[in-house]
């Protein structure tokens, strides 16, 4: 399947239709195959004990999975995450985390993505694993 949206057409749209959130995230790669993005963890994302929050690494999976799909479908603004499972398997070390989404599925409907966060600092050990469906509006 080839890409509809191209990394700076991606960071476009995130930035003028997701403005209280642009900054957190950054594309570093969009093929055919993933997308991979960052999140550059702050002190904002930590919870006590030095590490990321499961919900920062949710927000970088989900950011990420919805980027994916629109990488290959097009902007679709109301693209909505119908389901959502992710695995915590390590606690990840602050500073930048980076997550790689693969499109399983895109239907006329749902789409499918899996993918693997990991730390920039140990980019070869996952520190978790999602999977996660989007409705797709009716065009």
């Amino acid at each position: 399947m080839s890409l509809k949206m191209e990394a700076s057409d991606l960071a476009s749209f995130l930035e003028r239709d997701f403005t209280q959130v642009a900054d957190d995230f950054e594309f570093i790669e969009v093929t055919e195959e993933h997308v991979i993005m960052g999140l550059a963890a702050s002190e904002k994302h930590l919870r006590p004990g030095g590490t990321v929050s499961g919900p920062s690494m949710f927000a970088l999976a989900d950011v990420c999975a919805y980027f994916c799909i629109l990488s290959q479908l097009g902007p679709v603004a109301l693209a909505v995450t119908t389901n959502c499972s992710i695995d915590f398997m390590r606690k990840p070390a602050p500073g930048r985390l980076l997550c790689r989404m693969e499109l399983l599925k895109l239907g006329r409907s749902l789409a499918v993505t899996e993918g693997r966060l990991y730390s920039e600092l140990a980019p070869k050990t996952p520190v978790a694993r999602a999977s996660l469906t989007y409705s797709i509006p009716p065009s």
